[in-house]
């Protein structure tokens, strides 16, 4: 599992995911948008995180910039 996500994209994704966690746990909390919010937040805080998309590997997606020394 090598590594797909860019940084500017992890960056991205560990703000927005703790946004919507933060929405879904107060904001929206015992409800079933306050657990779509917690669940997609985890999601885009855990591949900000780990710097690994299951999708992005899917679809053929890598932001991860190439080593350009050749």
């Amino acid at each position: 599992m090598s590594s797909n996500v860019g940084t500017v994209d992890r960056f991205l994704r560990i703000i927005a995911g703790s946004v919507l966690l933060y929405l879904g746990s107060f904001v929206y909390a015992g409800s079933s948008v306050g657990l779509a919010l917690d669940v997609v937040g985890a999601i885009a805080l855990l591949t900000g995180i780990i710097g690994f998309c299951g999708l992005y590997k899917l679809l053929g997606i890598n932001t991860r910039p190439t080593d350009s020394l050749s």
